[in-house]
C-alpha cells in the first residue's frame, strides 16, 4: 500500500480543497484533503483517473476532491468498510489513523471508487434556500403574483419544497414552525426582515442533465454522501428533506438548462411571476451552455410585463468573498429592466447572510 504522490494540478486541488473544508467547518474532509495532496494514493484505478483528469478539477470546475471524499463517506455509509468508519465520526479525528484507513479503503474497493467518481457532487444543500427566501419575499412584496419556481441544476429537487421548510434568521423567522426541516441562518447586516411574509407558488419545476432520485435508500445514502460526515447538523437537514420529499415529491426533468430554459420560456404566463433561480451550478456549465441559458433567460425578459414580470435569482461563487453572490436581475416592462444587483453576500454552507445596502 506504497502511496505515490499526485503530479500537479492534482496535488494542488485537493490542497486547495483543504483549506476549504477548513473554512467551511469540516475537519475531517479537510484532513482526507490534505493528506491525498502531501502524500498522494496507492498505485490503483482510483489514482490513476485522478492523476489524468482531462481538463481542470477543482473546486470550481469538476471537484474531483469532493468526488474522492463522498466515495470513502458512502462506504462508511453501507457499512463496507469497517477501518474508515473507525477512522470517521463519532471517532476523534486522528490523522495518522485516518492516513491508514484511507490507503487500505482505496487498495480494497479501487474500482467502486473509480467508479464514483464519474458523478459530480450533489450537495442538495437546502440551506442554501435562505439566502433566496427574503429575495423571494421582497418579490412578493412588489409584485403580488403567484410565483412559477424554475430551478437550474437542482438535482434531486429538494428546494422545490423550500417554502415548507422553517427558517431561523435569529433576528426574524419565517415558515411552519413544525416543518421538519430547520434552516438556520445567521442575519448580519441592518436590514430588517423583508415586508411581505407570505409567498404563494403557483407552479414547482426543474431541470438537471443528471437528476437525482431519492426513492430508495440506495439513493438516499448516495446523496448523503456528499455532505461531509463531520457535519451532523447538515446530515440531519438533508434527510428531513428527503424525508419531505417523500410527501412533496419534486419534479425535474432530465434536460440541460439551455434547452430546457429555451422550451419552457416561450411564452411567460401571464397573472404570474417567473423566477428562474439556482445555487451554486452555474460554475459547472460549459460556457457555450452559459451564454445560451443567459440568452434565453435574457431574451424572456424583453417580453415582460407587469401582468407577467420576470425575476433571475441565484447564489453563485463570484471569485470574491466572503462566500458567494446573492444577485437578482428583474423584468417588468419599467426602466431598469435587465439590470443585475449584487443583493448580498452568503455561505456556502448557507449558515450565514450578509445583506449589502
Amino acid at each position: 500500500m506504497t502511496a505515490h504522490p499526485l503530479p500537479d494540478p492534482a496535488a494542488s486541488a485537493f490542497a486547495a480543497q483543504a483549506d476549504a473544508c477548513h473554512d467551511l467547518g469540516s475537519p475531517l474532509v479537510a484532513a482526507i484533503c490534505s493528506l491525498v495532496a502531501e502524500r498522494g494514493l496507492p498505485d490503483s484505478a482510483t489514482r490513476r483517473r485522478i492523476a489524468t483528469w482531462p481538463g481542470a478539477i477543482g473546486a470550481r470546475e469538476a471537484a474531483v476532491p469532493l468526488r474522492f471524499t463522498a466515495a470513502l463517506h458512502r462506504l462508511v455509509l453501507d457499512g463496507a468498510d469497517d477501518g474508515l468508519a473507525a477512522a470517521f465520526p463519532p471517532a476523534d479525528l486522528n490523522r495518522d489513523v485516518l492516513w491508514h484507513a484511507l490507503r487500505a479503503a482505496v487498495s480494497a474497493h479501487d474500482g467502486f471508487i473509480a467508479a464514483y467518481l464519474n458523478s459530480p457532487p450533489q450537495t442538495n444543500e437546502v440551506a442554501r434556500a435562505a439566502l433566496l427566501l427574503p429575495a423571494l419575499l421582497d418579490l412578493h412584496a412588489a409584485h403580488g403574483l403567484p410565483f412559477s419556481l424554475l430551478e437550474l441544476g437542482a438535482s434531486a429537487g429538494l428546494n422545490q419544497n423550500l417554502d415548507r421548510f422553517a427558517y431561523d434568521y435569529g433576528a426574524w423567522q419565517w415558515g411552519d414552525p413544525a416543518s421538519p426541516v430547520l434552516v438556520a441562518c445567521e442575519w448580519r447586516g441592518k436590514a430588517g426582515p423583508p415586508q411581505a411574509r407570505d409567498l404563494e407558488i403557483a407552479e414547482r419545476s426543474a431541470c438537471d442533465v443528471a437528476p437525482v432520485p431519492v426513492g430508495t435508500q440506495d439513493e438516499q445514502r448516495r446523496l448523503l454522501s456528499y455532505a461531509w460526515a463531520d457535519q451532523h447538523p447538515r446530515l440531519a437537514r438533508l434527510s428531513a428533506a428527503m424525508e419531505l420529499a417523500g410527501a412533496h415529491p419534486p419534479q425535474v426533468e432530465a434536460a440541460g438548462a439551455a434547452d430546457w430554459l429555451e422550451d419552457r420560456l416561450a411564452p411567460l404566463p401571464e397573472g404570474r411571476l417567473t423566477v428562474v433561480l439556482h445555487t451554486i451550478m452555474w460554475q459547472y456549465l460549459p460556457d457555450a451552455e452559459k451564454a445560451r441559458a443567459e440568452t434565453a433567460i435574457r431574451r424572456a425578459g424583453r417580453d415582460a410585463g407587469q401582468d407577467r414580470p420576470m425575476a433571475w435569482l441565484r447564489f453563485e461563487a463570484d471569485g470574491q468573498s466572503p462566500g458567494g453572490g446573492v444577485c437578482l436581475t428583474t423584468w417588468a416592462g419599467v426602466a431598469d429592466d435587465g439590470i443585475t444587483r449584487l443583493l448580498a453576500r452568503g455561505d456556502y454552507h448557507g449558515r450565514w447572510l450578509q445583506m449589502l445596502p
